[in-house]
């Protein structure tokens, strides 16, 4: 049986997300994905969709859906102003609507409804990869969203008691990266003891990162190198470039250090003007410079 909503707005930016294209790399095909993978993945949990189950990313609120039929949906991530229950599976019966307002903490919220949503894919996945502008194309107000039969049973689960995403300062554990002989010791001081701010500049490509600039050892050129989530590049400005869900698969500037994997996570939920702290894991390689490569 065929199932929808209709899209009456939607905000900032809206977009089908998922896990991601895997494994094409070597292709020149980035993963992309949902920023927050955790929020992603309980919002399917939530409606007992299976693990790859294509959901909706929403930037900053603003959405606004009216039900066709009767569906099964959760929201997660950022907490948004409004009636509707959060971490919490509920149904938008037919011609029942979901506003989203302004989040109070947090920029991305995920809804998930029963089933998943059934944009499209392209080569395997039905995110939409901003950078490379591979995927279904942004949603917009007008389009009428097709929602999958499920596959597996209804979970039977009335709340998830997780934190809403942090405002304010936020610490980020490091691990070295593969250039660290290319910045003074200075530098490393500067990036583990500094706080950073997110810029407007920031997007599902990566953060940018306003703060004191890195100061290199050397200034020769390097050929480009893979690129991954949670790498921390430094372009000539000296300022650093985090790198979430749609980075580029290589990169010519260095990577001084790598976000841990988990800590990516909550690095899609900062917004602009939030300030960000590293702190140096230790037990992940030695952290002082070595001699030139």
């Amino acid at each position: 049986m065929t199932r929808s909503v209709s899209v009456l707005a939607v905000g900032v930016v809206t977009t089908f997300q998922d896990a991601g294209r895997v494994g094409q790399a070597a292709l020149g095909i980035g993963r992309s994905g949902a920023c927050d993978r955790a929020s992603y993945r309980l919002a399917n949990r939530l409606v007992g969709n299976t693990e790859h189950a294509a959901v909706l990313e929403v930037t900053f609120g603003g959405l606004h859906l009216r039900a066709d039929d009767d569906v099964m949906i959760a929201t997660t991530g950022a907490r948004c102003d409004g009636p509707s229950p959060h971490n919490a599976p509920m149904y938008l019966r037919r011609g029942w609507e979901l506003r989203l307002g302004t989040p109070a903490s947090g920029l991305r919220t995920y809804v998930a409804a029963r089933g998943g949503f059934g944009a499209e894919p392209v080569l395997g996945s039905r995110s939409t990869d901003t950078l490379s502008g591979l995927g279904p194309a942004p949603i917009l107000a007008g389009d009428v969203l097709e929602i999958r039969d499920p596959e597996l049973p209804a979970p039977g689960v009335d709340l998830a008691p997780v934190p809403d995403p942090e405002g304010g300062d936020v610490t980020l554990g490091l691990v070295p990266g593969p250039r660290l002989d290319w910045f003074t010791d200075e530098s490393l001081t500067t990036l583990a003891g500094e706080a950073y701010t997110v810029t407007s500049d920031s997007n599902r490509v990566g953060l940018r990162l306003d703060g004191e600039p890195l100061q290199r050892t050397r200034t020769d050129e390097l050929p480009s190198e893979g690129m991954v989530r949670g790498a921390l590049q430094i372009p000539p400005s000296g300022k650093p470039v985090l790198f979430l869900a749609d980075h580029p698969v290589t990169g010519g500037y260095p990577v001084i250090a790598y976000v841990e994997d988990d800590d990516v996570d909550r690095c899609g939920q900062l917004r602009p003007g939030q300030t960000v702290r590293f702190v140096r894991r230790h037990g992940h390689g030695s952290w002082a410079p070595q001699p030139g490569r």
